[in-house]
């Protein structure tokens, strides 16, 4: 299971976080969505992120996607100051 917060990557190697819900419902208004590989697609789905099979993920390239939980792996050994920079982004998005 994934938590809000948690640093990943893609099969494909982005990196990124992933959101809370709240987090989730301001992305959506302020930037757009990647349209990886592993994500959701399916019009109407991930309203509402389980976080066990849909994960909200904001990415590097300022873009964010609702990804299969199969298509991302828990990364503990991103350096802090990529984690730090990633979340600025998010912030002077919001």
């Amino acid at each position: 299971m994934f938590e809000p917060g948690d640093p990943v990557s893609s099969f494909t190697g982005n990196i990124g976080f992933v959101l809370s819900e709240e987090q989730l419902r301001q992305v959506r208004e302020m930037f757009r969505e990647g349209n990886r590989p592993g994500r959701f697609f399916a019009p109407g789905c991930c309203q509402n992120p389980d976080y066990i099979t849909q994960v909200p993920v904001f990415f590097e390239d300022r873009t964010y996607d609702v990804m299969r939980a199969m298509n991302l792996r828990k990364r503990s050994d991103l350096p802090e100051e990529r984690l730090r920079e990633l979340k600025e982004k998010l912030s002077a998005g919001t």
